[in-house]
């Protein structure tokens, strides 16, 4: 006896009534059938026909059968309004078929080949790379239209008994519901079944190391050119290191002291920005402005579309090699703790929160697409500013006491 809540497919074919007519388009509207099954423990039993998109592209129609639940807890009534909830969508053609196809399939056939065409090659690659070792080896057989939420969740629940982080766990459940949109939108799915999967925090996330003015104006005299105009160039703009290496001199208005952003520079490849608020304008300080001047009277390559920061052969700078060649043994000479490139947009960040500018300046300022994005995670705040607050509090605090005695004192209260 099948469980309740069991949905199964078959083919017509398989079951020996298919003939050259079945086939041919058959009118759309349908009844279904509703019967029961079992002797001692009775269940409704529901079936009607539905069409599916074979693996090959091909459309067949074949039967589903779902066991609803007991005779003694659900009336006749009751079990055909939900067969009519079943067939009305697709008497009414509201419901494209579903397909056949295994997830494992789609991916190879349909979804990699294709994939570069919308998402960037950094974010294809690490796609590939959770589908080949975490999803695909518990999902890949299961067709697309019997994956569901109940199935997807399990596979995430599996990997934080393993021990896999947060981290891992938010990606998993980014690639799997990317791949399963990507079947929405070929016409695979109707809807997408890890959409709105939530998972619980892991714990705290690692404290986001970030450098403060002091710390600074330590790191920037260990370090050579240009490392140092790429540094303070990040501390003072809040770029990505990505938009910083693949900054041109036609982008740089020294007369407005302004700095265009327009492109990225990743794993060797140039491409548009993260995202479409990632295109802006940026305003350039005139400590900054002096330091680009000086940095373009050494540089040999000044035309307007060179790089404003390339190798001596007048190719981009690696972000890898500036790092473990520059950066981090600078850090290592100033004894704090090492930061990577994005540490830089978190102390823009915070600066910019300490001399009072609001969230929205600094959401346009830093590129951000989400306010909540610039709210939460690049707003530090520094302890200078802290002490301040609590000092504040406490003027307040006190001050409220004092005059609520002195009235008291008095007789009088309010």
């Amino acid at each position: 006896m099948l469980d309740v809540g069991t949905t199964i497919l078959a083919d017509a074919e398989r079951g020996g009534r298919v003939s050259r007519k079945e086939r041919m388009t058959r009118p759309r509207h349908q009844d279904g059938c509703l019967w029961t099954r079992g002797k001692r423990r009775k269940v409704w039993v529901l079936r009607w026909r539905e069409d599916v998109v074979l693996p090959d592209g091909s459309v067949r129609r074949v039967f589903r059968a779902e066991t609803l639940g007991p005779v003694k807890k659900i009336t006749r009534q009751q079990a055909r309004q939900v067969l009519q909830e079943r067939v009305g969508p697709l008497n009414l053609g509201h419901l494209r078929p579903q397909a056949t196809m295994t997830l494992q399939d789609f991916v190879r056939v349909e979804w990699k080949p294709n994939a570069e065409l919308a998402l960037k090659k950094k974010s294809v690659s690490y796609y590939e790379s959770q589908l080949d070792s975490r999803i695909l080896p518990a999902l890949g057989t299961f067709s697309l239209c019997s994956l569901n939420r109940a199935q997807i969740e399990s596979l995430l629940s599996d990997l934080r008994r393993k021990g896999e982080s947060g981290t891992t766990l938010r990606g998993v459940r980014a690639t799997i519901s990317t791949v399963l949109r990507s079947a929405v939108e070929r016409g695979y799915l109707n809807q997408n079944p890890a959409h709105g999967i939530r998972l619980r925090g892991t714990g705290g996330r690692a404290e986001r190391r970030y450098y403060g003015p002091a710390e600074i104006q330590k790191l920037l005299p260990e370090l050579s050119e240009p490392c140092r105009t790429v540094v303070a160039l990040a501390v003072l703009t809040g770029l990505r290191i990505g938009e910083i290496l693949a900054l041109r001199w036609r982008r740089v208005d020294m007369l407005r002291g302004t700095i265009e952003v327009a492109e990225t520079f990743s794993d060797g490849q140039f491409g548009p920005p993260k995202t479409r608020s990632s295109r802006r304008v940026i305003p350039v300080s005139d400590s900054l402005r002096k330091t680009l001047e000086a940095h373009r009277s050494r540089s040999i390559r000044k035309e307007s579309n060179d790089l404003v920061f390339t190798t001596p052969k007048g190719t981009p700078l690696s972000s890898k090699n500036l790092y473990n060649r520059e950066l981090a043994p600078a850090c290592d000479r100033i004894k704090t703790p090492r930061v990577s490139w994005h540490s830089f947009r978190h102390t823009h960040a915070t600066l910019l929160a300490e001399v009072g500018e609001s969230m929205k300046t600094a959401q346009a300022l830093l590129g951000h697409s989400d306010l909540e994005t610039t709210l939460n995670i690049y707003a530090h705040a520094l302890p200078a500013s802290q002490r301040r607050a609590v000092n504040r509090v406490s003027e307040v605090m006190f001050s409220s006491v004092l005059e609520l005695g002195e009235i008291t004192q008095g007789g009088k209260t309010n």
